[in-house]
């Protein structure tokens, strides 16, 4: 599918992966609006905003949905890396906005439109974390599992119209946001982590060539699927990575932001 003159609507578009993925998406002929807390020059417009609360998102769905938009990406996300009873209430809440109810949301508000055009295509970014859900980043893994959830339901849902639903599940990036800790927890597990161009490059693919799932990155791509068939042989896999990383949680974590 071509992205010439397409009106796009991309969250987290200040962000790491935001502003390369806006970079492609603009280099395609694109129009592209990002909506972040900050302001994304690379973009043509952006809407700044809160995706954190229940008001900050219904403020943004009553903006956007006035307009025609031909592509939604939902790429804004924050996490949270340690214990889960370290994370604070507020941060906790934040979470579950930000990865979850603010791309249910911002989709509610598009969609009429799109189906009264017969034509449009959302695009949530999810997480590798979101299927293999890892120790140490329980609010993060259970929002991205509940955005695949949400996924796939839209997907079946809208069967038979032109209105299309992408799931793409990156594994770890390369990114300026990744705390001291999460880079000692890749290093001690051996977790791979990619460049995040990479990254964008996948998700603009993913976008053009419209595909339903995509997952980021080998072997996590196959452990995703032995995880859905035998999760218990996961537990084991991972169990002893597990233990080995506790060890960094003996001073208070502070929060990770995410893409």
């Amino acid at each position: 599918m071509s992205l010439k003159d397409k009106r796009i609507l991309l969250t987290g578009a200040a962000g790491g992966i935001g502003s390369l993925v806006t970079e492609r998406l603009m280099q395609a002929g694109a129009f592209v609006t990002g909506i972040d807390r900050a302001e994304a020059s690379e973009c043509d417009h952006t809407i700044q905003g809160d995706l954190s609360t229940p008001a900050g998102i219904e403020a943004i769905a009553s903006e956007v949905q006035q307009q025609d938009w031909d592509i939604l990406v939902n790429l804004a996300g924050i996490q949270h890396f340690g214990p889960a009873e370290a994370q604070s209430a507020s941060h906790t809440a934040a979470s579950y906005m930000v990865n979850l109810v603010a791309p249910v949301m911002l989709t509610q508000a598009l969609l009429p439109g799109m189906k009264a055009r017969g034509t449009g295509q959302i695009i949530n970014i999810g997480s590798v974390f979101g299927s293999i859900n890892f120790a140490h980043f329980a609010t993060y893994s259970s929002a991205k599992a509940g955005l695949k959830g949400f996924s796939d339901a839209l997907r079946r849902e809208l069967v038979g119209l032109d209105v299309g639903v992408t799931y793409i599940a990156p594994r770890a990036v390369k990114t300026a946001l990744n705390s001291g800790q999460v880079l000692d927890f890749a290093r001690i597990t051996n977790m791979k982590m990619d460049d995040a161009a990479d990254v964008a490059d996948r998700i603009v693919a993913a976008i053009q060539r419209k595909e339903k799932t995509v997952y980021i990155g080998f072997p996590e791509s196959l452990f995703v699927r032995i995880n859905a068939i035998l999760p218990g042989l996961v537990d084991i896999a991972l169990s002893g990575n597990d233990r080995k990383v506790r060890g960094l949680f003996d001073a208070p974590t502070q929060p990770v932001h995410g893409n």
